[in-house]
């Protein structure tokens, strides 16, 4: 239960973390870059995006606990056993390898939203 409650907290943790990147660090790329018209246009297809926007308290709040919950869970099960069973112990190890990775991906999608939604507007105002 504890292995599929890890597993779990890291795909949330990513997809969140992928709000966070939508909500805040994409509109601001675009508009650097001067696309600022097809993000005009990927909000029509999309306004569910505003919203996130106007909740990127709250947004970057769940996604930053859900970050902190599976590198938590990922830290105190580092020593846990594996079965002996070769095919199943090679299938706990990469399993837990791509849970380490998705989570410190999330980590670094979350840093960046949180540079772009709370950072740069501090420092370019």
């Amino acid at each position: 239960m504890v292995k599929l409650n890890s597993q779990l907290t890291s795909y949330l943790s990513l997809f969140t973390s992928f709000g966070t990147i939508l909500c805040c660090a994409l509109p601001s790329l675009m508009v650097s870059i001067g696309m600022g018209a097809v993000f005009a246009g990927f909000i029509g297809l999309f306004p569910q995006i505003v919203w996130l926007s106007q909740n990127k308290v709250l947004v970057f709040g769940i996604s930053g606990a859900l970050i902190i919950a599976s590198l938590t869970l990922i830290y105190l099960q580092r020593n846990a056993p594996c079965p002996i069973d070769p095919k199943q112990a090679s299938a706990c190890l990469s399993a837990r390898k791509w849970s380490i990775r998705i989570s410190f991906l999330s980590l670094l999608l979350w840093l960046t939203g949180a540079i772009f939604a709370f950072l740069l507007p501090i420092f370019l105002d």
